[in-house]
């Protein structure tokens, strides 16, 4: 098994799209159901013995959460936060490009 190239917090961007976003999650291997992968066009469909990452995602138009593959995504040099509502609750902020898990008191 693959070890994951990009971690919790990190800032991504897709390589073929033109959305960004925040990892929240990782799947050390594909672990969606099969309608999700047999809707991407079999050229395009990802191997499924990879990391796949779960994003508080946004583009021009809106925000949502987005399930990525790891070779389709790229490390976001932008800098800039991501404006996804989600994630004030999830993380505690910005630093070094890169956000801050909240630790909440329940934990």
């Amino acid at each position: 098994m693959k070890v994951a190239k990009f971690q919790i917090g990190q800032i991504v961007r897709h390589r073929l799209y033109p959305f960004r976003g925040v990892v929240f999650d990782v799947d050390p291997v594909f672990s969606h159901t099969e309608e999700w992968m047999e809707a991407i066009p079999e050229n395009l469909r990802p191997k499924r013995d990879q990391p796949f990452y779960h994003l508080l995602a946004e583009n021009a138009e809106t925000t949502y959460i987005a399930y990525v593959s790891e070779q389709n995504l790229l490390n976001d040099e932008s800098g800039g936060p991501v404006s996804h509502p989600e994630v004030e609750s999830l993380f505690s902020g910005l630093e070094g490009g890169c956000y801050v898990v909240r630790h909440n008191a329940a934990n």
